[in-house]
């Protein structure tokens, strides 16, 4: 049995803002375990079967831990760096659009929210599927899929590749 991906942190310098952004975004329960120290966002729902029908796995959480302090750690007054990583590649959190909701109603509620726009409208054929992007306040980057189904018909102004 493979080893399995059960969650993923990302850094904030102010966790508790982190969470309301994502709470307010993407309309996840924004779990404070405590406030301001560490929060869970849970997305809810679980991932679905073959035949689109819910199986009995929930959906990955995403945690926000506070740069200056991450927690767990064996020393409470936690070690270095605490500091966000500003330059550089970080890793990307991929999100799938709902079928309820849209990539433009996604990234207008970022940008309000102090985000900015990295890309919008690429279509990538190797994954069959559309893609827009955002650097939330905090620095991470948030990558929204949206799947294209057989036969793809690309809009037009979305650029390929």
């Amino acid at each position: 049995m493979p080893n399995t991906l059960i969650f993923v942190d990302m850094p904030s310098d102010d966790p508790a803002a982190a969470g309301r952004f994502y709470a307010e975004v993407f309309g996840w329960q924004n779990d404070e375990k405590p406030a301001g120290v560490y929060h869970r966002m849970v997305p809810g729902g679980q991932l679905k079967n073959p035949d689109g029908s819910d199986s009995a796995i929930g959906n990955l959480h995403l945690g926000i831990f506070d740069a200056a302090n991450a927690r767990p750690h064996p020393q409470a007054e936690g070690v270095e760096p605490r500091a966000l990583a500003t330059q550089g590649r970080k890793p990307r959190i991929w999100i799938l659009i709902s079928d309820d909701d849209s990539a433009d109603r996604i990234l207008a509620a970022a940008e309000e929210r102090g985000a900015t726009i990295l890309w919008r409208n690429h279509y990538w054929s190797t994954f069959n599927g559309y893609n827009h992007a955002f650097q939330d306040p905090w620095g991470n980057e948030i990558l929204l899929w949206g799947k294209a189904g057989p036969d793809p018909q690309v809009p037009a102004d979305f650029t390929r590749e």
